[in-house]
């Protein structure tokens, strides 16, 4: 017969050896070099994963990773990222790729590492796209997660694979700093804490897969997965006893104010804070949040597909952006991918470093940033950044974004097909500029002939004409996984406007850089 009950064996373990004291001895004992250079694809299957490390790291300095000093962070950060070289160098594509920029073996310190080449939307999809040649542990073996976007920037849709084993760890990861220093000073008292999403879960994207990861993990929080919601299903989830937060796009916080004017003000006074997580949240609409939720802290949560948390807004009463610490290496770097001084502006570059089986190494996402100071601790020590604005061409309307790629060939040959104007011929530049605050697109065109054809425009497409061929040409500049998103009614219900300025060749209308290039696309408030 067997026992439900055993006693416990006494076993003899030998003592650990201690952990070294100075950052670079420690970075080298959390990964020692039997793992620095995994030898096959195999031994890549069985590294201990980073998320490991860096509990380890929490547990020989005895505080949470995020108050780790920033010389014990960087020594293991390098290390990680001298590791992920090794691997990637088991791939033939990422070999030939590295030894192309002159690269055999794993830069020894961070000025090597800016050596490494900066990787784009189209190295992205070359390697992780149809065949995935990219991926050092082949997609047969299972256990990984693909994950897509629009690809809005170029306008064709974009993958990227993760392993599922390192996904949770990042969720994991990004959810306790999120939940300790986003989230714990506004969610107080000894009542439930919700945290709610309004973002749609169908979405093949990061809405619907990374993010809503995310923020399942945050700790000592109620999540709901609510969706797009209307305003009874907003004041019964508001009714729920204890503070709450709820994060969705800029629009969904935005119409929070109209949602919930016929609210209760109990409920409304419950909430405490509104992330938004794409698009620009005007300044009007911040006011009539804050009047009609008074407790209410809006804050940024920025994110891309390929990296799940790349960083909160801590304050809000500063635009700054918070590193979630061992999650990603993050750069700004200038068009030579070295770091910007503090205080300049430059190219937004990420490295996951959670990826063994699928590293991709500085990818840029995009966005351009300031790279502002460090926080010094002594709980918190990240990295941090301000958002400065989009290098895609991409025109925001709301919270759908168009290739603005697309979106001039359109307009191009819709123009042309009209006996207007054939851009392509007579245009020395052109440059959308979006402005936001007014809801208006202008397509400005330098030309020889401003009045000539400024009149013909007029003239064949009277008052109005101008605005039903952009309204009817738009939804055809959104890419594969976002059609469906919006039509001609639906953008006419955004309210913009689209305006053709004719200007001459030297007109300062036009923006340049300081090299003398013209942007295809200029945001402006």
């Amino acid at each position: 017969m067997l026992s439900t009950s055993h006693a416990p064996q006494v076993t003899r373990v030998p003592p650990a050896a201690p952990a070294p004291s100075g950052a670079h001895e420690l970075a080298e004992w959390l990964i020692p070099e039997g793992e620095l250079r995994p030898e096959s694809v195999e031994a890549v299957t069985v590294l201990p994963s980073f998320a490991s490390k860096m509990r380890e790291c929490e547990r020989v300095c005895q505080t949470l990773y995020s108050g780790i000093a920033h010389e014990i962070q960087d020594a293991l950060v390098l290390r990680r990222l001298r590791q992920m070289v090794n691997t990637v160098l088991l791939n033939p594509l990422w070999r030939e790729r590295l030894r192309g920029a002159g690269i055999t073996d794993a830069p020894r310190t961070y000025e090597e590492w800016q050596r490494v080449p900066l990787s784009d939307k189209d190295v992205q999809r070359d390697f992780f796209m149809e065949s995935r040649p990219g991926m050092v542990v082949p997609l047969t073996r299972g256990d990984f997660e693909i994950v897509a976007s629009g690809g809005t920037s170029g306008g064709r849709p974009l993958e990227i694979v993760y392993a599922l084993r390192e996904l949770r760890d990042t969720y994991e990861i990004a959810g306790r700093f999120m939940g300790a220093h986003q989230l714990a000073p506004h969610l107080a008292g000894a009542d439930p804490k919700w945290l709610f999403t309004t973002l749609a879960d169908y979405q093949m994207w990061s809405s619907g897969t990374m993010v809503g990861g995310v923020l399942q993990q945050v700790p000592g929080v109620n999540y709901v997965g609510a969706g797009p919601v209307t305003a009874p299903v907003l004041e019964h989830m508001f009714s729920y006893r204890g503070p709450k937060a709820l994060m969705g796009i800029s629009a969904g916080i935005a119409i929070l104010a109209e949602l919930g004017a016929g609210m209760r003000q109990e409920y409304r006074d419950s909430f405490r804070v509104a992330l938004y997580g794409s698009g620009v949240l005007p300044q009007r609409k911040r006011v009539e949040l804050k009047a009609l939720y008074p407790n209410l802290a809006i804050l940024s949560y920025f994110a891309a597909t390929q990296a799940e948390t790349v960083g909160l807004q801590l304050d809000a009463e500063s635009p700054c952006l918070s590193a979630v610490p061992g999650l990603h290496f993050i750069e700004v770097v200038d068009e030579d991918g070295r770091q910007v001084a503090e205080g300049e502006e430059g190219e937004l570059v990420v490295t996951r470093l959670h990826a063994h089986e699928t590293p991709l190494l500085r990818l840029k996402l995009g966005d351009r940033m300031v790279h502002r100071p460090r926080t010094e601790g002594p709980a918190l020590r990240t990295r941090q950044f301000e958002f400065a604005g989009r290098t895609g061409d991409v025109l925001h309307i709301n919270d759908s974004q168009y290739s603005a790629v697309r979106a001039y060939a359109v307009l191009r040959d819709e123009l042309k097909a009209a006996e207007v104007v054939d851009l392509d011929a007579v245009a020395h530049d052109v440059q959308f500029v979006n402005h936001r605050e007014a809801k208006r697109i202008q397509l400005y065109a330098s030309v020889d002939d401003v009045l000539g054809l400024t009149y013909r425009a007029d003239t064949v497409l009277g008052p109005y004409g101008l605005q039903r061929l952009f309204v009817n040409a738009l939804p055809r500049a959104l890419s594969l996984f976002n059609h469906g998103e919006a039509n001609a009614a639906s953008f006419e219900a955004t309210g913009y406007t689209f305006q053709l300025t004719f200007v001459p060749r030297p007109s300062a209308e036009i923006e340049r850089t300081a090299v003398g290039k013209v942007p295809l696309v200029r945001d402006r408030g």
